[in-house]
């Protein structure tokens, strides 16, 4: 990440202030996206954009006081649905058809703009959070324990299945995102509580980290009866393997497989080093309403100076086939 200090008095607003902290940093990622779907398939461009903005100032007492915010483009279709084969003949994310031969040339998504505002107030290890917060199922370990690819795929390997509070990367997350939240570590144990109005949600997670060993527990109170109610993981290390496990409990199964579906989710996956810049990700998922069990592997290779050569494969818990590559640099 980029630093960046502005020290005027002109851009300083309060008197007795001497600076702002201001970071840049974020990553772009480019290349292609091959989608396999009963319907039909196609093979895409793919990228992403994120200028990530972290602001902040140290009052006398020693509390720093802070706010981030992004902006983002994508193009590639997956945040939103995919469309397969670029058909715009079924209405389903349409895109543009700009040479008129019946085929999607873009989505025609309107993206680009700063997100919702997350503010903080941090001192020693507690921080409280308010407006666009990260969620406390979003940032328990174990919930993320790989990144499939150039661009992360379904995410299948993700347990709560995106059933909670999370930060909105979107630039539709500037309106109607309003949550707080409390964060706190000592030593190897840490906590996480945040609440919203969405679906009136209260959550939280527990984690310790012992032996190179970390364990979670994850808690949530809904009126979503497709929430997430409690959630765990364990990861650590054994030889060359890094290794997790994470379960999540996604409401009562209601036997509808798809969107509107509930249940269990389990997930176990692994990270190998393969030489010195290369490394091998794989996954095996499941859940209730999934149609099919979930897997993938990947390859990622650092090119060094922050960029990075990435590619994997994944038949998703829908039975879609992805395959993507690409080139991934961070700033």
């Amino acid at each position: 990440m980029k630093k960046v200090l502005f020290a005027t008095t002109a851009l300083v607003a309060t008197a007795g202030v001497a600076a702002a902290d201001v970071t840049f940093g974020g990553y772009g990622r480019f290349g292609l996206l091959y989608v396999d779907t009963a319907a039909g398939d196609s093979t895409d461009i793919t990228s992403r954009f994120r200028l990530q903005i972290d602001a902040t100032a140290e009052s006398d007492a020693g509390v720093t006081f802070g706010a981030r915010v992004r902006i983002q483009q994508d193009n590639d279709g997956l945040a939103n649905g995919i469309d397969a084969g670029g058909d715009i003949s079924d209405g389903v994310f349409p895109g543009v058809d700009a040479d008129l031969d019946g085929d999607r040339d873009f989505r025609g998504r309107q993206e680009t703009g700063i997100n919702g505002v997350r503010f903080f107030a941090r001192s020693g290890g507690l921080e409280v959070g308010v407006g666009n917060i990260f969620g406390a199922l979003e940032f328990m370990p174990g919930m993320y324990p790989i990144d499939i690819g150039l661009t992360g795929h379904s995410y299948d390997y993700t347990a709560y299945n995106f059933r909670g509070d999370a930060y909105d990367s979107d630039a539709g997350g500037s309106a109607g995102l309003n949550g707080v939240e409390v964060m706190y570590s000592a030593g190897d144990f840490s906590m996480h509580v945040s609440a919203s109005d969405t679906n009136d949600r209260l959550a939280a997670h527990f984690a310790y980290t012992f032996s190179g060993w970390t364990i979670a527990l994850g808690l949530q109170d809904s009126d979503a009866a497709g929430d997430t109610e409690y959630a765990v993981s364990v990861g650590g290390s054994v030889g060359i393997a890094d290794l997790s496990f994470a379960y999540a409990k996604n409401g009562d199964d209601n036997n509808i497989i798809g969107a509107g579906g509930n249940g269990d989710h389990w997930v176990l996956a692994a990270r190998f080093d393969v030489g010195a810049a290369t490394n091998i990700e794989a996954y095996v998922a499941d859940a209730d309403y999934f149609a099919e069990t979930s897997y993938g592997v990947d390859f990622n290779h650092d090119l060094g100076g922050g960029t990075s050569l990435r590619g994997g494969i994944s038949s998703t818990g829908q039975d879609v086939t992805l395959v993507d590559l690409g080139v991934r640099f961070n700033f």
